[in-house]
């Protein structure tokens, strides 16, 4: 399958985001809803998005006990979003109420089952940021652990950095890889510890990758979406 592009959406109000998307037109098809804009929209850009006919996905990071995961996952899945995550460290039973909950809530309300993804370690996190939380081991171990975690309890596939994807030769599949994280070449990290370019995640065989900075605050943010488009394209011929 071909790499996927999101565009992630974290401004302050909905016009502003509806803006790019207006202005993307049919170059992208993915946009990412997360706190910053579903709280500061009311909810109502979901439904905006979904009356554009973007897919949505929604980057809330449901962690909590398995029951509230449970509730919450099956009320995203009934707004009819196409993608959503849930914290693998909230464990096992809490990923399985989350994945049995997306199907129920979609099933209620009439619209196709949302991919659900588990977030592994978050792409601001290192290895020493990890043992300051109490977690001794680096990345390298921790990601995969998770993710096999997330596999097991059914769900789809992982949030994760662009350079785990190797990590997850020997899980089985179908399992979604979504890469937060990415950067073109020269541009600014700002405060992503582990990155790849979009050609070096579609050469490593990403199912998405979310952009946010190097398209949204680009001086023609339309060109700069096509040139990362064009990057994921070359990325898979290698």
């Amino acid at each position: 399958m071909a790499t996927e592009l999101i565009v992630a959406l974290d401004f302050d109000t909905a016009e502003e985001a509806l803006a790019l998307v207006d202005d993307l037109k049919d170059d992208v098809l993915w946009y990412k809803v997360g706190l910053e804009l579903y709280l500061n929209s009311g909810g109502r850009i979901l439904s905006e998005l979904k009356m554009r006919r973007r897919k949505v996905f929604l980057d809330l990071k449901f962690h909590d006990i398995p029951n509230t995961v449970h509730q919450a996952v099956r009320w995203a899945a009934g707004t009819g979003v196409d993608l959503l995550t849930v914290h693998a460290l909230g464990g096992v039973d809490m990923m399985q109420r989350a994945a049995e909950a997306a199907k129920e809530g979609a099933e209620a309300a009439g619209v196709d089952v949302p991919t659900v993804v588990a977030v592994t370690v978050l792409t601001s996190m290192d290895q020493a940021g990890l043992a300051a939380i109490g977690i001794p081991d680096g990345p390298e171990k921790a990601v995969p652990r998770l993710a096999k975690l997330a596999k097991a309890a059914g769900l789809d596939g992982v949030v994760c950095s662009g350079q785990d994807l190797l990590l997850f030769k020997d899980i089985p599949q179908p399992f979604v890889t979504v890469c937060p994280g990415i950067r073109p070449k020269g541009a600014d990290r700002g405060d992503q510890s582990r990155v790849l370019t979009p050609a070096e995640a579609a050469q490593q065989g990403a199912s998405f990758i979310v952009v946010g900075r190097p398209i949204r605050q680009a001086a023609d943010p339309v060109q700069a979406a096509r040139q990362i488009l064009q990057d994921l394209r070359e990325g898979e011929q290698k």
